[in-house]
């Protein structure tokens, strides 16, 4: 299970690239349902707007663990990053924008993909790391 990126022409910086790369490892984090490496990038007060929330405002770990320890029907192969637009807001925070495919095995043995819009914001830390501390993703259709 890996993600890719498919790169628009636009030249990213070393920290655009470093939290792009950084997304990326979110995403396989989430493929592989490996709680331990998602903790470690996302702030423990993270907040999201996602589907499953259904428009309400989440905020901490405890909504996306259940995901985590549950999800078991599916497989997911590949997380795929399309047109990513990296932009920094400072020195300390970073923001992420970018269509994000999901090609996945159904239970009944079937391929099927889906879309997603999403934008991601990470900060800096005292420490010099970066920290998922908010997300938005949007189903597509």
């Amino acid at each position: 299970m890996s993600s890719q990126v498919m790169q628009w022409p636009r030249l990213l910086g070393p920290e655009e690239q470093e939290v792009l790369e950084l997304t990326r490892r979110l995403l396989d984090a989430i493929a592989e349902r490996d709680w331990e490496e998602y903790c470690q990038l996302c702030d423990e007060g993270l907040t999201s707007f996602e589907p499953e929330a259904r428009g309400c405002l989440v905020e901490g770990l405890a909504f996306h663990q259940f995901y985590f320890d549950t999800r078991i029907a599916e497989v997911y192969g590949r997380s795929t990053i399309c047109a990513p637009f990296v932009r920094m807001l400072g020195r300390d925070v970073a923001l992420v924008a970018y269509v994000r495919i999901t090609q996945r095995v159904k239970p009944d043995g079937t391929v099927a993909s889906d879309r997603f819009e999403e934008t991601r914001v990470w900060q800096r830390q005292a420490d010099g790391g970066w920290r998922h501390v908010h997300f938005h993703r949007s189903a597509h259709g």
